[in-house]
């Protein structure tokens, strides 16, 4: 777990620490900034009036809390030339990086366990590349 973190502790995971917050990454700082991030990082692609975007935003620290260190949020409403350049029409988008560098779209049930059970995999294959 990374310094930002702070011990957050809910009613499924008492023993588990949950990240603070999702950080907010603006246009011109998206791929510099996690050029530079070290473990894993997910990236929620979302707009404010997703429900769907809201439900995975709660679930994911929850889900991932001992396996991705860093988790950010791209509004795409707000970040548009970030979403054309990565071709995102669907939302929510959640992309996987590792030690700066794209590895994966994560896709599967918004469960915690088929989470777990998709970044497992996904974290073990090798990177694919970036859209």
């Amino acid at each position: 777990m990374s310094a930002s973190q702070e011990e957050n502790r809910d009613s499924t995971s008492p023993d588990r620490l949950i990240p603070a917050a999702f950080s907010r990454l603006a246009e011109g700082e998206f791929h510099a900034h996690l050029a530079a991030v070290s473990g894993v990082a997910v990236v929620l692609f979302s707009v404010p009036h997703c429900g769907a975007c809201r439900a995975w935003k709660q679930l994911l620290p929850q889900a991932l809390a001992d396996m991705a260190d860093t988790f950010y949020e791209v509004d795409v409403s707000e970040v548009t030339g970030v979403a054309r350049s990565f071709g995102i029409f669907h939302l929510p988008t959640l992309y996987l990086y590792r030690d700066g560098q794209f590895h994966a779209e994560l896709q599967c049930e918004a469960q915690r366990e088929a989470i777990r059970q998709a970044v497992l995999g996904l974290l073990a294959a090798p990177a694919q590349d970036e859209p």
